[in-house]
Protein backbone atom coordinates (compact mmCIF):
# COMPACT_ATOMS: atom_id res chain seq x y z
CA UNK A 1 0.00 0.00 0.00
CA UNK A 2 2.73 2.43 -1.03
CA UNK A 3 0.33 5.07 -2.35
CA UNK A 4 -2.17 5.19 0.50
CA UNK A 5 -3.62 8.68 0.75
CA UNK A 6 -2.22 9.72 -2.65
CA UNK A 7 -4.27 10.95 -5.59
CA UNK A 8 -3.32 10.35 -9.23
CA UNK A 9 -4.42 11.38 -12.70
CA UNK A 10 -3.55 8.85 -15.41
CA UNK A 11 -4.14 10.03 -18.98
CA UNK A 12 -4.88 7.35 -21.54
CA UNK A 13 -5.86 5.27 -18.52
CA UNK A 14 -8.68 3.25 -20.04
CA UNK A 15 -6.51 0.69 -21.85
CA UNK A 16 -3.01 -0.61 -22.48
CA UNK A 17 -0.15 0.63 -20.31
CA UNK A 18 -2.41 3.26 -18.77
CA UNK A 19 -4.83 0.65 -17.48
CA UNK A 20 -1.90 -1.31 -16.05
CA UNK A 21 -0.78 1.80 -14.16
CA UNK A 22 -4.33 2.48 -12.95
CA UNK A 23 -4.72 -1.06 -11.62
CA UNK A 24 -1.38 -1.01 -9.83
CA UNK A 25 -1.93 2.41 -8.26
CA UNK A 26 -5.36 1.39 -6.98
CA UNK A 27 -3.96 -1.86 -5.61
CA UNK A 28 -1.44 0.16 -3.61
CA UNK A 29 -3.99 2.49 -2.07
CA UNK A 30 -4.20 5.50 -4.41
CA UNK A 31 -7.33 7.28 -5.56
CA UNK A 32 -7.13 7.46 -9.34
CA UNK A 33 -8.79 9.53 -12.04
CA UNK A 34 -8.88 7.53 -15.27
CA UNK A 35 -8.63 10.23 -17.93
CA UNK A 36 -9.19 9.15 -21.51
CA UNK A 37 -10.68 10.38 -24.77
CA UNK A 38 -12.64 7.11 -24.62
CA UNK A 39 -15.03 8.22 -21.91
CA UNK A 40 -17.05 5.00 -22.01
CA UNK A 41 -13.93 2.88 -21.64
CA UNK A 42 -12.73 5.00 -18.72
CA UNK A 43 -16.13 4.74 -17.04
CA UNK A 44 -16.22 0.96 -17.50
CA UNK A 45 -12.77 0.51 -15.94
CA UNK A 46 -13.70 2.83 -13.07
CA UNK A 47 -16.77 0.69 -12.34
CA UNK A 48 -14.62 -2.43 -12.32
CA UNK A 49 -12.05 -0.86 -10.01
CA UNK A 50 -14.43 0.37 -7.30
CA UNK A 51 -14.92 3.45 -5.17
CA UNK A 52 -11.36 4.80 -5.36
CA UNK A 53 -11.50 5.09 -9.17
CA UNK A 54 -13.26 7.81 -11.14
CA UNK A 55 -13.50 8.50 -14.86
CA UNK A 56 -13.04 11.74 -16.79
CA UNK A 57 -13.27 12.14 -20.54
CA UNK A 58 -10.46 14.32 -21.86
CA UNK A 59 -8.81 15.33 -25.10
CA UNK A 60 -5.22 15.77 -23.90
CA UNK A 61 -4.33 17.91 -26.91
CA UNK A 62 -7.05 20.48 -26.18
CA UNK A 63 -6.35 23.21 -23.63
CA UNK A 64 -9.96 23.63 -22.45
CA UNK A 65 -10.42 19.89 -22.00
CA UNK A 66 -7.20 19.57 -19.97
CA UNK A 67 -8.22 22.54 -17.84
CA UNK A 68 -11.58 20.87 -17.13
CA UNK A 69 -9.75 17.67 -16.17
CA UNK A 70 -7.58 19.48 -13.65
CA UNK A 71 -10.53 21.36 -12.17
CA UNK A 72 -12.46 18.11 -11.82
CA UNK A 73 -9.56 16.46 -9.98
CA UNK A 74 -9.01 19.45 -7.71
CA UNK A 75 -12.73 19.65 -6.88
CA UNK A 76 -12.85 15.93 -6.14
CA UNK A 77 -9.73 15.62 -3.99
CA UNK A 78 -8.50 19.12 -3.07
CA UNK A 79 -4.98 18.02 -4.01
CA UNK A 80 -3.20 16.27 -6.88
CA UNK A 81 -0.19 14.19 -5.85
CA UNK A 82 0.64 12.29 -9.04
CA UNK A 83 0.24 13.03 -12.74
CA UNK A 84 0.94 10.31 -15.31
CA UNK A 85 1.16 11.54 -18.91
CA UNK A 86 0.51 8.20 -20.58
CA UNK A 87 -1.78 9.07 -23.51
CA UNK A 88 -0.01 8.48 -26.79
CA UNK A 89 -0.51 7.67 -30.46
CA UNK A 90 1.70 6.67 -33.35
CA UNK A 91 1.64 6.67 -37.13
CA UNK A 92 1.84 3.58 -39.30
CA UNK A 93 5.37 2.62 -40.38
CA UNK A 94 6.53 4.45 -43.47
CA UNK A 95 9.17 6.66 -45.03
CA UNK A 96 9.48 9.93 -43.09
CA UNK A 97 8.50 12.00 -46.12
CA UNK A 98 5.35 9.94 -46.67
CA UNK A 99 3.75 10.47 -43.24
CA UNK A 100 0.74 12.74 -43.69
CA UNK A 101 0.57 16.14 -42.07
CA UNK A 102 -2.71 15.06 -40.46
CA UNK A 103 -1.01 12.09 -38.78
CA UNK A 104 1.91 14.27 -37.67
CA UNK A 105 -0.35 16.94 -36.19
CA UNK A 106 -2.41 14.34 -34.30
CA UNK A 107 0.74 12.82 -32.85
CA UNK A 108 2.14 16.24 -31.92
CA UNK A 109 -1.03 17.11 -29.99
CA UNK A 110 -1.32 13.80 -28.12
CA UNK A 111 2.34 12.94 -27.51
CA UNK A 112 3.90 16.38 -26.99
CA UNK A 113 1.44 19.24 -26.58
CA UNK A 114 -0.41 17.23 -23.92
CA UNK A 115 2.66 17.34 -21.64
CA UNK A 116 2.77 21.12 -22.00
CA UNK A 117 -0.96 21.47 -21.33
CA UNK A 118 -1.05 19.25 -18.24
CA UNK A 119 2.04 21.01 -16.88
CA UNK A 120 0.33 24.37 -17.31
CA UNK A 121 -2.69 23.30 -15.28
CA UNK A 122 -1.36 20.75 -12.77
CA UNK A 123 2.07 22.15 -11.86
CA UNK A 124 0.68 25.31 -10.20
CA UNK A 125 -1.33 23.12 -7.81
CA UNK A 126 1.73 20.99 -7.03
CA UNK A 127 3.83 24.10 -6.41
CA UNK A 128 1.19 25.35 -3.98
CA UNK A 129 1.26 22.00 -2.19
CA UNK A 130 5.05 21.94 -2.15
CA UNK A 131 5.22 18.40 -3.51
CA UNK A 132 4.25 16.18 -6.42
CA UNK A 133 5.34 13.45 -8.83
CA UNK A 134 4.99 13.60 -12.61
CA UNK A 135 5.61 10.55 -14.78
CA UNK A 136 5.85 10.71 -18.57
CA UNK A 137 5.46 7.49 -20.56
CA UNK A 138 8.00 7.83 -23.38
CA UNK A 139 9.46 4.92 -25.39
CA UNK A 140 12.59 3.05 -26.30
CA UNK A 141 11.97 4.64 -29.71
CA UNK A 142 13.15 7.91 -28.19
CA UNK A 143 16.49 6.30 -27.29
CA UNK A 144 17.09 3.69 -29.99
CA UNK A 145 14.85 4.53 -32.97
CA UNK A 146 13.45 2.00 -35.41
CA UNK A 147 13.34 2.96 -39.09
CA UNK A 148 9.86 3.72 -40.34
CA UNK A 149 8.56 5.27 -37.13
CA UNK A 150 10.59 8.46 -37.47
CA UNK A 151 8.16 11.10 -36.22
CA UNK A 152 6.87 8.89 -33.42
CA UNK A 153 10.47 8.30 -32.31
CA UNK A 154 11.10 12.05 -32.43
CA UNK A 155 8.04 12.78 -30.29
CA UNK A 156 9.25 10.37 -27.62
CA UNK A 157 12.76 11.81 -27.72
CA UNK A 158 11.14 15.18 -27.11
CA UNK A 159 9.27 13.73 -24.14
CA UNK A 160 12.48 12.41 -22.59
CA UNK A 161 14.14 15.82 -22.92
CA UNK A 162 11.02 17.52 -21.54
CA UNK A 163 11.18 15.17 -18.54
CA UNK A 164 14.74 16.14 -17.73
CA UNK A 165 14.24 19.88 -18.09
CA UNK A 166 11.04 19.73 -16.03
CA UNK A 167 12.90 17.79 -13.34
CA UNK A 168 15.62 20.46 -13.11
CA UNK A 169 13.18 23.36 -13.00
CA UNK A 170 10.73 21.83 -10.53
CA UNK A 171 13.20 20.32 -8.06
CA UNK A 172 13.15 23.45 -5.89
CA UNK A 173 9.42 22.86 -5.39
CA UNK A 174 9.90 19.19 -4.35
CA UNK A 175 8.20 18.06 -7.56
CA UNK A 176 9.87 15.03 -9.09
CA UNK A 177 9.59 14.31 -12.83
CA UNK A 178 10.57 10.98 -14.37
CA UNK A 179 9.89 8.96 -17.50
CA UNK A 180 9.51 5.31 -18.44
CA UNK A 181 10.73 3.99 -21.80
CA UNK A 182 8.72 0.84 -22.56
CA UNK A 183 9.51 -1.48 -25.41
CA UNK A 184 6.61 -2.43 -27.68
CA UNK A 185 3.94 -4.12 -25.62
CA UNK A 186 0.67 -5.99 -25.71
CA UNK A 187 -1.43 -2.85 -26.12
CA UNK A 188 -3.79 -1.47 -28.80
CA UNK A 189 -0.79 0.33 -30.39
CA UNK A 190 1.15 -2.85 -31.12
CA UNK A 191 -0.41 -3.46 -34.54
CA UNK A 192 0.27 0.16 -35.52
CA UNK A 193 3.94 -0.15 -34.57
CA UNK A 194 4.34 -3.29 -36.64
CA UNK A 195 2.19 -2.21 -39.56
CA UNK A 196 0.41 -5.54 -39.38
CA UNK A 197 -0.05 -8.02 -36.55
CA UNK A 198 1.21 -11.31 -37.95
CA UNK A 199 3.30 -14.10 -36.41
CA UNK A 200 6.15 -13.12 -38.72
CA UNK A 201 6.11 -9.47 -37.64
CA UNK A 202 5.88 -10.45 -33.98
CA UNK A 203 8.90 -12.74 -34.37
CA UNK A 204 10.84 -9.92 -36.05
CA UNK A 205 10.08 -7.53 -33.19
CA UNK A 206 10.79 -10.09 -30.49
CA UNK A 207 14.18 -10.91 -32.03
CA UNK A 208 15.36 -7.42 -30.94
CA UNK A 209 14.36 -7.92 -27.28
CA UNK A 210 16.93 -10.00 -25.33
CA UNK A 211 14.38 -11.20 -22.76
CA UNK A 212 12.29 -12.47 -25.63
CA UNK A 213 8.86 -11.04 -24.86
CA UNK A 214 6.80 -7.89 -25.29
CA UNK A 215 6.23 -5.64 -22.29
CA UNK A 216 2.94 -6.06 -20.47
CA UNK A 217 0.78 -3.38 -18.81
CA UNK A 218 1.76 -4.93 -15.47
CA UNK A 219 5.45 -4.32 -16.18
CA UNK A 220 4.84 -0.62 -16.73
CA UNK A 221 2.49 -0.43 -13.74
CA UNK A 222 5.15 -1.87 -11.44
CA UNK A 223 7.80 0.60 -12.64
CA UNK A 224 5.34 3.50 -12.40
CA UNK A 225 4.48 2.54 -8.83
CA UNK A 226 8.12 2.79 -7.76
CA UNK A 227 8.84 6.08 -9.52
CA UNK A 228 5.71 7.74 -8.13
CA UNK A 229 6.08 6.41 -4.59
CA UNK A 230 8.02 7.96 -1.72
CA UNK A 231 10.57 5.14 -2.10
CA UNK A 232 11.86 7.08 -5.12
CA UNK A 233 12.09 10.37 -3.23
CA UNK A 234 15.69 10.87 -4.44
CA UNK A 235 14.92 9.93 -8.06
CA UNK A 236 14.16 12.67 -10.58
CA UNK A 237 15.01 13.28 -14.24
CA UNK A 238 15.33 9.55 -14.94
CA UNK A 239 14.11 7.87 -18.15
CA UNK A 240 13.84 4.26 -16.98
CA UNK A 241 14.03 1.64 -19.71
CA UNK A 242 11.52 -1.16 -19.16
CA UNK A 243 12.44 -2.93 -22.34
CA UNK A 244 13.75 -6.45 -21.73
CA UNK A 245 17.23 -5.27 -22.68
CA UNK A 246 16.38 -3.87 -26.12
CA UNK A 247 18.41 -0.67 -25.66
CA UNK A 248 21.58 -2.42 -24.52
Amino acid sequence: MRLTGKTAIVTGGASGFGAGIVRRFLKDGARVMIADIDGDGAAQLAREMGDHATAQQVDVGDAASVRDLTIAAQDLWDHIDILVNNAGVTHLPGALEDISEEDFDRMFHVNMKSVYLTARTVVPHMKEQGRGAILNIASTGGVSPRAGLNWYNASKGWMITATKTMAVELADHSIRVNAINPVAGETPLLASFMGEDTPEMREKFLSTIPLGRFSQPEDIGNAALYLCSDEASMVTGVALEVDGGRCI
